[in-house]
């Protein structure tokens, strides 16, 4: 299967194209909610792959995706496309639209991965209690820790630097749509570690690791604070100018 990159224009769909059944909901409420580009894409990928599934119950797992050539290349404009890969399984799991099983089998164990609805939550159920087999010795609902909503931009930007301005909105919408949340959040702990709190001096954080990477899991560059500053200055650029 052929993966169309951003640089190549969509050909169109195919006249006899095949089609998957798509919950509504999906576009009436999941949708809408989803600001992650990563979890967008993992939601919609596996309901694909379910939808090819010809047993019951239907799931994927986890291997499956971490080997998906298609997933993975549709993750890698996010960041590292292993670790986008579990971020935004991580963040479907937790908004309700996945639920992973932890399933014994002889030699280890795997993790299942099946949609929130109705009939996979009652095939579940009787996964843990033995009642439904698929060569399991044991089965159980993976929980995933409650963790507080992850701020926007905006309110970032509010709760570290002051008021948004009409112009400097449109800029940190920018940010949000390029970058991952969690590199938006990052960068603003970062410049209020270093006290430079201002956008100009977390925007170029921002570009030097959508440049050169990071150091926990792209190309290796040094984001700590003195690496920061010996960046800035090798760019030309006084830290002291950015505050």
């Amino acid at each position: 299967m052929s993966v169309t990159t951003g640089d190549q224009p969509f050909a169109g769909f195919p006249s006899r194209a095949r089609t998957i059944p798509t919950p509504v909901a999906l576009f009436s409420e999941l949708a809408p909610a989803i600001s992650d580009v990563a979890e967008l894409k993992l939601t919609l990928h596996v309901l694909w792959r379910i939808s090819e599934k010809k047993v019951f119950p239907r799931f994927v797992t986890r291997s499956e995706l971490d080997t998906d050539r298609v997933l993975l290349a549709s993750l890698a404009a996010s960041g590292p496309p292993l670790q986008e890969l579990r971020r935004a399984l991580r963040l479907a799991v937790q908004r309700g639209t996945l639920i992973e099983v932890i399933v014994g089998r002889e030699g280890g164990e795997e993790t299942l991965i099946f949609l929130n609805s109705e009939r996979d939550r009652a095939a579940i159920e009787r996964l843990e209690r033995g009642e439904l087999n698929i060569g399991q010795t044991s089965a159980k609902r993976k929980e995933m820790p409650i963790s507080a909503p992850r701020p926007n931009v905006y309110q970032l930007y509010e709760q570290n630097i002051g008021l948004l301005t009409p112009l400097l909105a449109d800029e940190l919408r920018a940010a949000e749509e390029e970058f991952p949340a969690a590199w938006i959040e990052d960068a603003f702990r970062l410049a209020v570690t270093m006290n430079r709190r201002n956008w100009r001096y977390i925007s170029r954080i921002l570009e030097r690791w959508r440049v050169e990477g990071r150091s926990d899991g792209a190309v290796g560059a040094d984001t700590s604070p003195e690496g920061w500053e010996r960046y800035f200055r090798s760019a030309g650029g006084d830290p002291r100018r950015a505050r």
